[in-house]
Parts: C-alpha cells; structure tokens; sequence
C-alpha cells in the first residue's frame, strides 16, 4: 500500500517511568500551544455547528500495528545487561499516526552518536532473545555521517506500506549511529536463502543503493561478534 502524508492525529506514548530520558520524538507543541501552523483560532464563522464537528479525517489503518524502540547512549554506558536501556517509545497503526510521529521525531542525523533506534511490528522486541527474531538475521546498508536521513525514512515507508515479497520474514529495522551511520532490516528465518535474498534485492531496488550488502546470522553474531561472516550478499 502507499504511504501518503495526512494530516496529524494525537497519538499515546507508551507508559515509560523514565520519561524524563532523551526522547527521540518531540512534543507536538510547546506547552500551553496546542494549535498547528496556520490555524486560525477561533470566532470563525459557523464555530460549532455540527457539520463542523462531523468532519473528521478519514484514517488508512496500516496492515500491521508498529512500534518505535529507543536505546540511549548515555544510558547503555552504565548498563550491565545488553539490552536493559532499551524501551518502547511509541505503537501506531494507521498512516496518519505514523506521519505525526515521523514529522516530530529527530531523524538519525540529529540522533547522539552511540544510539540506536528501531521500528519493530508490534509484540516483537528488537533483541536476539526475541523468540520471533532468535532463528533470524539482518541485512545491513552503511552511510556516512548524518548522510542516512533519506535511506531511513525510504526504508520506514517500505516497511510499512508492506512492499516487500516476503514482508512476513520481516521483524522491523534499526538505523544505528556510530562513526558511520547503519540501517539493518531484522529477519525472522534465517535458513530461508530464497525469502532473504529477495528481502536484500528489494530494498537495494527500493533504495537505489548500489553497493553491496551483506546478511549476517544472528545466532553466529553472537558466538563469532564482529568476526562474524555474511551468509548470504546482495
């Protein structure tokens, strides 16, 4: 399906009891505005009628219900436990709630160098552990510096609007912000070469990325780290 821009609904955060952490998506608005650009604020003609009251945007429910997971550098630094500082930030369903989530977030350019910021179908955690991504593995594109914007959002949209052949191998993606920035796509089934491979084709087509990329086995990431080698290429 296509993923068009549309106009913003109130979307919940999760309930995190460390709200006071960095959050990569911004407040709508400044506390005490809660108007958009633009709009005009009262004593406009008509303000009130039911005709006006009945015209609520129209909402495209998305195939899948997503969720938005942040994993904050200066937090990990004083982890024990891989994975401990990682929380969900926001679920969304629809597109409309996906585009009022993207328009306030920080892109990876804006992100701290060391943090990691996923989108994962809803009731999947982005973690080895996951019993949905413990058989699975990921394929990842490289960029420079503040240069994967663009690849991120292409990468979203394709995800959601479920553009791959094989969108149900799928568990999510990561843009992850190192000295060179990375975005993975993670896999639930590994041992399917087939599904895979046409996972990693699609989205160098979806992107138009002309280098080569690698998919790496989870279960072998955690036994050989970085000596880990590609099982499959595209």
């Amino acid at each position: 399906m296509a993923v068009e821009d549309n106009p913003k609904p109130v979307v919940t955060e999760e309930a995190n009891p460390n709200s006071s952490i960095e959050n990569p998506i911004d407040r709508y608005h400044e506390e005490g505005d809660d108007t958009e650009e633009g709009e005009i604020v009262g004593g406009g003609e008509g303000e009130g009628d039911e005709s006006n009251k009945s015209a609520v945007p129209e909402s495209h429910p998305l195939e899948h219900s997503w969720t938005f997971w942040f994993d904050n550098p200066s937090v990990k630094l004083k982890q024990t436990t891989w994975g401990s500082s990682l929380r969900s930030v926001f679920t969304f369903s629809t597109v409309e709630e996906f585009w009022s989530l993207y328009n306030n977030m920080r892109h990876p350019s804006k992100l701290a160098l060391g943090a990691d910021f996923y989108c994962f179908k809803h009731n999947i955690e982005p973690k080895w552990e996951d019993p949905i991504c413990a058989n699975g593995g990921k394929w990842t594109m490289t960029f420079p510096k503040e240069k994967s914007d663009k690849c991120w959002l292409y990468t979203l949209l394709a995800l959601i609007g479920e553009q791959f052949d094989h969108g149900d191998e799928i568990c999510g993606a990561v843009v992850n912000i190192r000295k060179q920035e990375r975005i993975s796509i993670w896999t639930k089934n590994a041992s399917n070469e087939a599904a895979q491979v046409s996972i990693g084709k699609q989205w160098k087509e979806f992107l138009d990325y002309n280098n080569n990329i690698g998919f790496i086995i989870h279960e072998d990431a955690m036994k050989l780290d970085r000596n880990a080698k590609n099982a499959y290429t595209a």
